[in-house]
């Protein structure tokens, strides 16, 4: 292909490249400025080159890791390297804004960031990109440049960088008007290819094309339907090539995923072809000579088989209802695949004590794709740790695969008797049991040479800390993952569905040899009710109030088990038992009855030989001593206070204790100071001063965890035994808030604002003398930004994610939000409601300051829980306002604007309703409508009528929906609906306050009544 730029750009790009991967950051830093002023002057030119540099280079580059190091090894780029880094960099650098240079760049030449990037601004005001300041006959060049690499590229890798940057171009052009017609003919074309073109075998160029239609569905959406499904029917069909098949699987998930509601109903053949590609994977695991895997990568059945059901899973969230059909075979055909044993083999006998079972046998035909027999066998060689992941890594997805539909459409396999036949149900039942027992079994394998990750064996996690540590690759590691996966179940499916199934191996497992089994059944059943409470604590308090007795019988002689990680693992699941509790008032009394079997078990476990039972003892107290009532709690307070004491200053050497119990034990007395209330007094001489000094001298990083603790201990003692220790807690608190920040003690702020909070509750009026003390914080915090970045992608264009940090969509752009940063402004307008509720008027001198950072966050989109705060707080600073005299007009009018104008713009309704109420207790307080002036009245009205066609036209739109979705989506809608009427009730209460018969009581009502009330009807059983 002719050159599209001067030969001595090439030459300049092909050195600032070279540079850009060097390992000197002052060579590689000058790279980024090159680029960025090249950028800023000619972005054609430059763009352009490196489109060209992407089908022209083929030089090595060799780059020394440390350039000033003779000795450092030498790093090798070749030309295919360097093609997919200008590729990459193409692709980064076109939807960027323009860079703006500036003299702060020169201050960049110690970065080791290896994007050139620095000079562009994270969130430009216009959103004009480079791609956007680029010429038609640049645009044109660039799209030729692109075309040209896609169908001559002769490496695969390459090739799939060029598909992602053809991608991102044909996306954001037909978003900006400029459909890629040449793209679109050239794609189809490559679908049929066959021989050898341009240097590049016929299945690469397949394999590419649908790559494209992968990345960008928009070019098949406007196509004739038929078309669409014959060319990606021909692609999962590829005999020559795996590599074909898996980008055509892509390409079909992305096209149904996009598909409107006419076209799914015309591509629901497609689902053959696309389960079609399961089967013979499978096959070639168990039978490798059945079917060839023609790949251009060195993969194994099982991984290849992996990839395909990974790709198929986001289609099980966004459209469950394709799968519905072949529900009966694609469970065949996944329970060997998620079971760690599926036939148990012939029965040993004395003569034939290890027999061999015939695997041989074929498969047999299941709604309407081959479902193999036999098992995929994980069964691997002493040593060969690589197939052994990939056999998890399987398992995995397909668990994975198999509980997305359960979470994305429940009443696919609940009972239904008005909606359901009997096959639909016992297929839903056999999922459900094939999911349990997959987890329970994936929960019982632990590797006890690394249990949950911690090398060591059974003597190193004795003897580390458990709240740090591996608690990361805990987590990660297959039976955490196992655990994870049965609390979502039940988070989805709800305990009376689960807890059948898990009840048919779980008193089995307790009582097995094996301590992991044991272990497992004991997180089975903390797993099922920590799941189920999290979303109906009422269905939680029904299955544990039928299932109570029996947890008890089969937990109380496991606290004598001989193995320690099952004794530890018993307080935890004590802890969840006990918090069902909590969770729902119709357990109370059965809780009640068991109370002194758990207790008797519970209080000695603090006394047991390993510390990681204390710390699991003092944790589940805290939920026991929650969970039953005051008088119940009264006979027990001495033996546990008793123990806690000796846990928090034993008596034994001092280097022996451990730093993780004592934190635990801070935490339980304070709960327990909390639910024993008056009565917890005769202990505060024994606890206070050992708090204080925990405060006083536990200055040391490694204690800033027992600190804190400390903190929320002594925040909890009551006022009136408080008072005489109350100067010196506050100064101590004081001082720690003036000591200089530790970068490492991300939680200190948190702490200190809810110890404060809980100080100011204690003390009551008492506590405005030490107002002046933490507002001044409290404020900045209230008044903090969002800290926002932007997500760099990497060179596979996958986004990195970093703890910490949650990520958004948001114009074009993937941003990074620091969750802890909102949190802790979330934080500070909880604390400022009950400085507000508490004080009164006596928090008059910080009312304007208040209002100045609680009216514009109620716009603070970022975080749900700062709006409702906000909402539940500015009726309250009037009302302190009108206490004390402070309150201006200026300040009535600006809370009132804001609070109207919000609610005229509001989509979500749920928080519509909190805005509702907040302006009527405004309204209320103020004196009633009267004080409003006719502009007020008029602005509400019109932001009702507003918001009261909004929410109609959402209805008639659901009502107009088909029967078929109306069933899928019931229990999402009725909950929808169930937000929208407390929202409308709560526009009736200011409409009746402004007038008692205003017509838009009437609209509130009709548009009630086009709520689908077919949605409650029926109660899934």
């Amino acid at each position: 292909m002719e050159p599209v730029v001067p030969q001595e750009i090439t030459a300049e790009l092909t050195q600032i490249l070279s540079n850009l991967v060097l390992g000197d950051n002052e060579i590689r830093s000058n790279a980024e400025k090159a680029v960025n002023e090249r950028l800023a002057h000619t972005p054609d030119l430059y763009l352009l080159a490196l489109a060209q540099f992407a089908i022209a280079a083929d030089t090595e580059v060799f780059a020394s890791k440390c350039a000033n190091d003779l000795y450092s090894p030498t790093l090798t780029f070749s030309g295919g390297d360097m093609r997919s880094f200008s590729l990459v960099l193409l692709r980064r650098l076109l939807f960027r804004p323009v860079p703006i240079l500036s003299p702060s760049a020169d201050s960049a030449s110690g970065s080791s960031s290896q994007n050139p990037l620095s000079s562009f601004p994270a969130l430009s005001a216009p959103r004009l990109t480079l791609f956007d300041h680029l010429s038609a006959s640049a645009l044109t060049n660039l799209e030729r440049l692109l075309l040209h690499s896609l169908s001559h590229e002769p490496l695969a890798s390459v090739r799939r960088k060029t598909v992602d940057t053809i991608s991102d171009v044909a996306n954001q052009g037909m978003l900006r008007g400029r459909p890629w017609h040449a793209l679109q003919a050239q794609v189809f074309s490559m679908t049929q290819a066959t021989d050898i073109m341009n240097g590049v075998k016929g299945e690469g160029l397949r394999e590419s094309a649908y790559r494209v239609f992968a990345g960008c569905p928009n070019l098949v959406m406007d196509l004739q339907t038929d078309a669409v499904l014959g060319v990606l029917g021909k692609g999962l069909r590829d005999e020559k090539s795996i590599d074909v098949r898996y980008a055509a699987l892509l390409a079909s998930v992305a096209y149904l995923s996009h598909a409107d509601t006419h076209q799914l109903a015309q591509s629901l053949s497609l689902m053959y072809p696309i389960l079609d590609t399961l089967p013979p994977l499978a096959q070639s695991i168990t039978q490798p000579s059945v079917t060839s895997l023609a790949s251009a990568e060195d993969k194994s059945p099982t991984a290849h088989l992996t990839l395909f059901l990974v790709a198929l899973t986001p289609l099980c969230a966004s459209h469950p209802n394709l799968f519905q059909p072949h529900l009966s075979a694609l469970s065949n055909f996944l329970s060997p695949l998620v079971l760690a044993s599926s036939d148990p083999g012939a029965t040993p006998t004395v003569g034939a004590p290890f027999p061999t079972g015939d695997s041989s046998q074929g498969g047999d035909i299941s709604g309407g794709f081959l479902t193999p027999t036999g098992s995929p066998s994980r069964e691997v060689p002493d040593g060969d740790r690589e197939d052994e992941e990939e056999g998890q890594s399987l398992r995995l997805s397909a668990l994975e695969f198999m509980l997305s539909l359960c979470e994305a459409r429940p009443s696919m396999f609940r009972k239904n008797p008005s909606h359901a036949s009997a096959v639909s149900v016992d297929i839903g039942e056999g999922w459900i049991a094939v999911i349990v027992r997959a987890c329970l079994e994936g929960m019982a394998e632990i590797d006890e040479e690394s249990p949950y990750g911690a090398h060591g064996g059974l003597t190193a996690w004795l003897a580390e800390d458990p709240t740090s540590g591996s608690s990361a690759t805990e987590n990660d590691s297959p039976p955490a993952l196992y655990e994870q996966s049965l609390d979502r179940l039940a988070c989805a499916m709800g305990g009376k569905v689960t807890l059948h199934p898990a009840f048919q191996y779980i008193p089995m497992m307790m009582v097995n040899y094996d301590w992991r089994s044991r272990h497992a059944g004991l997180m089975a059943i903390a797993a099922i009710a920590e799941g189920t409470g999290k979303v109906n604590p009422f269905d939680l308090g029904f299955v544990m109030a039928n299932e109570l007795g029996r947890v008890v019988e089969l937990v109380i002689p496991m606290f004598q088990d001989s193995h320690p990680r099952v004794s530890c693992e018993i307080q935890f699941m004590e802890h969840i038992i006990e918090s069902s509790g909590q969770l729902c008032t119709d357990i109370e009394d059965i809780i009640e009855r068991y109370h002194e079997q758990l207790f008797a078990v519970l209080i000695p476990a603090l006394e047991d030989p390993e510390p990681r039972v204390h710390a699991h003892a003092a944790a589940a107290l805290i939920n026991f001593c929650e969970g039953v009532e005051r008088d119940t709690l009264l006979p027990y307070l001495d033996p546990i206070v008793e123990r806690l004491l000796k846990l928090l200053n034993p008596e034994a050497d001092p280097s022996q204790v451990k730093r993780y119990v004592q934190e635990q034990v801070i935490t339980t007395l304070a709960m327990v100071a909390d639910a024993s209330e008056v009565t917890f007094a005769k202990y505060y001489s024994s606890i206070m001063p050992l708090l204080l000094q925990v405060l006083q001298n536990a200055n040391g990083s490694e204690y800033k965890k027992m600190r804190l603790k400390a903190m929320e201990c002594a925040g909890l003692i009551g006022r009136d035994i408080f008072r005489p220790d109350s100067n010196t807690l506050v100064q101590l608190l004081i001082q720690i808030q003036k000591s200089p920040v530790d970068p490492q003690d991300t939680q200190l702020t948190h702490y200190l604002m809810g110890t404060w909070a809980k100080i100011c509750q204690a003390m009551g009026p008492e506590f405005e003398p030490y107002l002046h003390l933490v507002m001044p914080h409290l404020l900045e915090t209230a008044s903090m930004k969002a800290d926002v970045s932007v997500y760099e992608g990497t060179a596979d264009g996958k986004i990195e994610e970093r703890e910490g940090w949650e990520t958004v969509n948001m114009d074009g752009q993937t941003l990074g939000i620091r969750t802890s940063a909102i949190e802790e402004k979330c934080q500070a307008f909880e604390t400022m409601v009950i400085y507000v509720s508490t004080l009164n008027a006596r928090f008059a001198p910080y009312l304007s300051q208040s209002l100045e950072v609680t009216i514009p966050a109620l716009r603070f989109y970022f975080h749900d829980g700062v709006r409702e705060a906000c909402a539940l707080l500015l009726p309250m600073l009037l009302h302190c306002g009108q206490q004390s005299g402070a309150l201006t007009d200026q300040m009535i009018a600006a809370t009132l604007q804001q609070v109207i104008n919000v609610i005229s713009d509001e989509q979500d309704f749920t928080f519509l309703a909190s805005l509702y109420k907040a302006l009527d207790d405004c309204v209320k307080l103020l004196g009633g409508p009267s004080v409003l002036t006719p502009d007020y009245v008029n602005a509400i009205v019109n932001a009702t009528k507003r918001q009261l066609h909004t929410l109609a036209q959402k209805r008639r739109s659901r009502a107009a929906q088909p029967p078929s979705t109306v069933e899928i989506d019931r229990e999402d809608m009725a909950l929808l609906e169930e937000m929208e009427d407390y929202a409308l009730d709560e526009m009736s209460k200011i409409l009746k306050r402004l007038n008692t018969n205003s017509e838009l009581l009437v609209a509130v009502s009709s548009v009630k009544e086009l709520g689908t009330s077919q949605y409650r009807d029926d109660e899934d059983a």
